[in-house]
């Protein structure tokens, strides 16, 4: 399944996933509009064995079968170790 991955303008580190390029028809125009305009950043073949950095690939291929598209949202303090005061000053 091939997938086509944007960043949004207004909210760090949220990306959408369509099922077809440019489709931003697919998605509830409240969330359009908080996600401000969407910059392409890759297209990439999905399959249930690919890793994918922050998300289980199975359910982004179910949502983009069944919405035609899915959300990638930044990932929470408490998985993000490098978000630890490490003590330093910088």
């Amino acid at each position: 399944m091939l997938a086509h991955v944007y960043k949004s303008s207004k909210r760090a580190d949220t990306y959408v996933y369509l099922a077809a390029r440019d489709d931003f028809d697919r998605l509830p125009g409240s969330l359009r509009s908080q996600l401000g305009a969407l910059h392409f950043v890759l297209q990439v073949e999905l399959t249930p064995e690919r890793k994918l950095a922050r998300e289980n690939p199975r359910q982004v291929m179910e949502n983009l079968a069944a919405r035609g598209f899915h959300l990638q949202f930044p990932p929470s303090v408490a998985q993000d170790p490098m978000s630890d005061d490490w003590g330093t000053d910088a």
